[in-house]
């Protein structure tokens, strides 16, 4: 399972830095920001230390909606409970709940809302479950960047336990890259630039076993597409 950390407007360049901080050293490198305030600046880069590459590499984009698009499993922090109707989970509870979902799911996000104010009600509507981090005294609160390292840590657990497998053969990856080129061309995906580039990157990364699986669903959609057309 691969993971994104996604920040929903952050407003202090320092927090989106050591954030990037958190993930690098846990492992991670896929930050996405939502309408940051200065990721690039020379006080989110010293923040960094060593993690330029993170905050260089982030994805940046207008709504948390755009930022999810790619994602199956999305978690969404908060420091306090809302009026949505939802459960609470604390860190170790979604670990185990991910670690449970690993075969099943293969792109997890974990959502940060704001500085001052965190996520809204409509941002937090699209998560998929919510998590928030006990505390002995609510007040003053874990910054973002703490959030980050926390959340962090607790996934960086499932990733060292996880056995890296084969890559496939280069030609098996080029034939894929053609055939999926082919099949977004025809369903008229590569039109959204954002969407195309996503799921090309996703399935670029994908294994042996996946490979064959998608050009296996590749060939028997073609095959219907073909009769189709020869019953008209």
């Amino acid at each position: 399972m691969d993971y994104a950390f996604i920040l929903v407007e952050p407003a202090v360049p320092e927090n989106i830095g050591a954030a990037a901080r958190a993930l690098k050293v846990m492992g991670f490198d896929d930050l996405r920001l939502v309408n940051p305030a200065g990721h690039l600046s020379e006080k989110a880069m010293w923040l960094a230390h060593g993690s330029r590459d993170i905050l260089e590499s982030a994805g940046v984009y207008q709504t948390l909606e755009a930022a999810v698009e790619d994602l199956d499993f999305i978690i969404g922090t908060t420091a306090k409970r809302r009026s949505v109707k939802y459960d609470y989970y604390t860190p170790e509870e979604i670990r185990k709940m991910v670690r449970e979902k690993e075969k099943a799911v293969r792109k997890t996000g974990v959502v940060f809302g704001r500085e001052e104010r965190g996520l809204t009600n409509e941002e937090l509507q699209q998560c998929d479950l919510l998590s928030a981090i006990p505390m002995a005294d609510p007040y003053p609160s874990l910054n973002l960047g703490q959030s980050v390292m926390l959340y962090a840590y607790v996934l960086s657990d499932l990733r060292r336990h996880k056995k890296r497998s084969k890559p496939p053969d280069p030609s098996l990856q080029q034939l894929l890259k053609e055939r999926a080129r082919k099949l977004f061309r025809e369903t008229g995906i590569t039109e959204n630039r954002n969407l195309y580039n996503r799921m090309m990157e996703r399935l670029m990364s994908a294994g042996t076993d996946d490979i064959h699986l998608f050009l296996s669903f590749y060939s028997k959609l073609m095959e219907k597409l073909r009769d189709v057309d020869n019953k008209r």
